[in-house]
């Protein structure tokens, strides 16, 4: 892993401890590498409650209550989509009981893309109750990476723990 990595995954864990919040992942392109991370830090199992590598739609599906109607048919969003990261988030949420959850969904390549979705597109969502108002809030992002399957990869969990931590500052 590298050091920024590391430095993210480690304020992470020092912003859930503060604030006596849980995380939890729900992944698709960084299958589980977003939960290694957290995981790797030392006392994570105080903050950490658990991760879902969700690769397959069926999965999103069973797993995390995403509506069929975002990954089937002809007029879906698909996989790597604003809506389905969301549910991504939201379905992770609710299904770990935890305070915070991070998604990802994306083409990192080499293969998959497309003129509408290339290679490189990521979409990363967040989701957590806020704590004054018990009322759950939803973010979404939809980012481009440049290089190799693992530099897109790599850049998705940078992003996503960067998520993690701004939404710790603000909520």
């Amino acid at each position: 892993m590298s050091t920024a990595l590391d430095n993210l995954s480690i304020e992470c864990g020092k912003l859930l401890l503060e604030s006596a919040r849980t995380v939890t992942t729900a992944e698709s392109c960084t299958g589980g590498w977003i939960a290694q991370c957290l995981t790797s830090v030392p006392g994570s199992s105080g903050w950490f409650e658990t991760g879902f590598v969700t690769y397959s739609n069926a999965a999103k599906q069973r797993l995390l209550a995403v509506p069929s109607n975002f990954l089937e048919g002809d007029n879906a969003p698909g996989a790597v989509s604003d809506e389905t990261v969301r549910a991504m988030a939201k379905g992770a949420l609710d299904a770990a009981g935890a305070d915070i959850a991070v998604a990802t969904s994306g083409i990192a390549g080499p293969d998959g893309g497309s003129d509408k979705k290339p290679v490189g597109t990521v979409w990363i969502g967040w989701a957590w109750l806020d704590p004054s108002t018990e009322f759950l809030q939803t973010e979404t992002a939809v980012f481009h990476f440049k290089g190799d399957r693992k530099s897109v990869r790599e850049q998705t969990v940078s992003e996503a723990l960067a998520g993690v931590v701004r939404v710790l500052k603000i909520a």
